[in-house]
């Protein structure tokens, strides 16, 4: 499947912004499902100066200074993307057990183990917690397929906790939403990477997109899609699994990766430091994602 994405961040200030500097995440990356064929990044006003790079996790960043005096920043990723879906509607009652993953996680000395350990440690906004492994701990007997116990506990949170946009906010912990039993798709991934890594599982944050389809009748409203995020679990010799716990499933050929990283943290759309701007500022996102095929056009390597 072929997509075309329009990410377009506006931040509105009540007074002058003197200066800025910013740091992004909105390029979709390439992986091994995945092929970002072109994306460009807009500022305006122009940045003084913007570089690309590569992040510790392979993810596309974009860094810019604006040093124009500013009340409105705009920021437009455009991206073109094929995705390809490589687990259609298949069983995961197989593999490797939980209790092998565990012991491989230990022992193994292949690269992909080595640097999928990081995933197991506390990370900024997700740390091990006896409550979250009491949680998911029923889930994942030491006989049965990790991707089995994984599916699982996607279909177990899904059912137990609520959707609800108005509970928290970036900085809300994951103590408190599985408290409450509610919150977003990025409170859901961190729950789950929480339950994982507690349990002695490696899983990270995935940010991206999810193409969204109007009713049958209706037309599609432009900038009325959102960025989303789910999570991805490693299963040694067997790889990343990615799963969506918001809509209970794996994730397929309408998730578009941008980037990944321990937690949301690592891999923000949009972070930086003002100088000016007055006390309060408002934000608004506008998401387009865009079907253009019904075929992906390269293959798997």
């Amino acid at each position: 499947m072929r997509y075309r994405v329009r990410h377009t961040t506006r931040y509105h200030y009540p007074q002058d912004v003197i200066q800025c500097h910013s740091l992004t995440h909105l390029l979709p990356r390439s992986t091994h499902h995945q092929r970002c064929l072109d994306a460009i990044i807009d500022v305006q006003p122009q940045p003084a100066q913007g570089n690309h790079r590569t992040d510790y996790f392979g993810n596309h960043s974009f860094h810019f200074t604006v040093q124009h005096p500013h009340q409105v920043l705009e920021v437009t990723a455009l991206s073109t993307v094929e995705v390809e879906d490589l687990r259609p509607s298949m069983s995961l009652d197989f593999g490797i057990t939980c209790a092998q993953v565990r012991n491989a996680m230990i022992s193994n000395r292949d690269l992909p183990t080595i640097e999928a350990r990081e995933y197991m440690l506390n990370s900024p906004l997700v740390g091990l917690s006896s409550e979250l492994a009491d949680y998911a701990g029923p889930s994942f007997d030491d006989n049965r397929p990790l991707l089995s116990a994984v599916r699982e506990l996607v279909d177990r949170i899904y059912q137990d906790f609520t959707y609800d946009p108005k509970f928290s906010s970036v900085s809300t912990p994951v103590s408190e939403v599985f408290a409450h039993r509610r919150g977003v798709c990025q409170d859901f991934a961190h729950l789950s990477i929480g339950c994982l890594r507690s349990l002695g599982f490696p899983a990270r944050y995935v940010s991206g997109y999810l193409e969204t389809l109007p009713p049958p009748g209706a037309s599609k409203l432009v900038g009325a899609d959102a960025s989303h995020a789910w999570f991805a679990v490693y299963s040694p010799e067997e790889g990343w699994y990615d799963f969506d716990p918001t809509n209970n499933k794996l994730a397929a050929e309408q998730h578009i990766t941008t980037a990944w990283g321990r937690d949301y943290a690592d891999v923000t759309p949009m972070k930086g430091t003002v100088f000016g701007g007055g006390k309060h500022h408002r934000v608004e996102v506008e998401v387009d994602v865009e079907r253009l095929d019904t075929q992906a056009q390269f293959q798997i390597g």
